[in-house]
């Protein structure tokens, strides 16, 4: 008997599905028990060291990122020099970090650039006890001279809620109130303070911000700090040690301290009031110090000076990308020295027995 070649088409047609068919059973079978056994694995009691299930969970996904510095076309400035500049101060560090001084940066230019990128700063400071009497200073003169026209978000830590003075904020830049409990010794508070960031990082800054800033709300701005303060990671030569020599540090120098640094070590000492940077790079600062701290006391030793002497011990071993001379961090205390140009944050002075809870 002879079939059509339409016969022979269909029945081929009938092989091929049936084939196919056994095929998709096939594979649907076994898909099954593969994905059977991966969710019985799943559900099982599987112990996990609680550090890393924290880890996994809290942490956050950052915004900073890098960018290249952009310059308008037709964008007229001031040609630059390798000539002439500063000579009476050290403008780069021995490892080519910059070192921002007066007359070291165009304002203008630098602005532009940065202004071109959408950033947002981040901005911490702690009121807590009655050193909530200082913030509307700090806040009012930092919207006249902090990062103006650029996003800013400040991040009040308080443990006064209530006395948080309203202050008008320009465009573009919020203020959050954060509560946080107060403390008999300010050592403690000062010693909380980098737990306290890398939180409020995890759970709300790392989503608003690319860079950040912390600074002392017993501070007041004076004059311009823009974007040439903006780094990876940033840190202020101390107003009282920029003309002292490693020696004269008051590092913490006892061995049994996480934040020990030897008498024959250290580049320059740096001041607690004012760190920063990509935001990513301050939550490792944070949490790296945060630890040692933590190991300090369970150890029942503090060191010299709190969290200011982790930070240098932190930034000995982990170099800042930019350093800010000392018109970022002067003290009021302090006479006006030639090299220092401009001021344009300071400490304010005060009576410290009527405002810390103990002395």
């Amino acid at each position: 008997m002879r079939f059509s070649s339409n016969v022979k088409q269909l029945v081929l047609l009938l092989i091929v599905g049936i084939f196919l068919l056994l095929g998709y059973v096939h594979y649907s079978f076994f898909n099954e028990r593969l994905n059977g056994f991966w969710c019985e694995a799943s559900n099982r009691d599987i112990p996990v060291d609680e550090d890393q299930r924290n880890t996994s969970l809290n942490k956050p996904i950052f915004r900073s990122r890098v960018q290249n510095i952009i310059s308008p076309e037709r964008l007229l400035y001031k040609q630059p020099s390798v000539l002439v500049g500063r000579t009476d101060v050290m403008a780069v560090t021995p490892w080519s970090a910059p070192i921002i001084w007066e007359g070291t940066f165009d304002p203008d230019l630098v602005d532009i650039i940065y202004k071109s990128m959408n950033l947002t700063i981040a901005t911490t400071v702690f009121a807590v006890g009655k050193y909530v009497l200082f913030l509307r200073d700090f806040l009012e003169t930092a919207e006249k001279h902090f990062m103006v026209d650029f996003n800013v978000r400040y991040y009040v830590f308080t443990d006064r809620p209530d006395d948080v003075p309203s202050v008008n904020m320009s465009q573009g830049r919020h203020l959050s109130v954060i509560q946080v409990p107060g403390s008999n010794r300010w050592q403690e508070i000062s010693a909380r303070r980098m737990e306290i960031i890398q939180t409020a990082i995890e759970r709300h800054i790392s989503r608003e911000a690319d860079y950040i800033f912390c600074l002392d709300v017993d501070s007041k701005f004076h004059a311009r700090w823009g974007a040439e303060s903006l780094g990876r990671l940033v840190a202020v030569i101390h107003p009282w040690f920029y003309q002292a020599t490693r020696d004269h540090f008051t590092y913490e120098r006892r061995p049994a301290s996480t934040a020990y640094i030897p008498m024959d070590e250290g580049d320059y000492y740096y001041a607690g009031a004012v760190f920063g940077g990509f935001v990513e790079d301050v939550y490792t600062l944070t949490k790296v110090c945060r630890n040692q701290l933590e190991e300090d006391a369970r150890n029942s030793i503090e060191a010299a000076w709190q969290e200011e002497s982790h930070l240098n011990r932190y930034l000995l071993y982990n170099k800042p990308s930019k350093l800010l001379s000392p018109e970022y961090q002067w003290d009021d205390k302090k006479t006006n020295a030639k090299e220092v140009k401009v001021i344009r944050f300071s400490s304010v002075i005060k009576n410290y027995a009527e405002i810390r809870p103990n002395v």
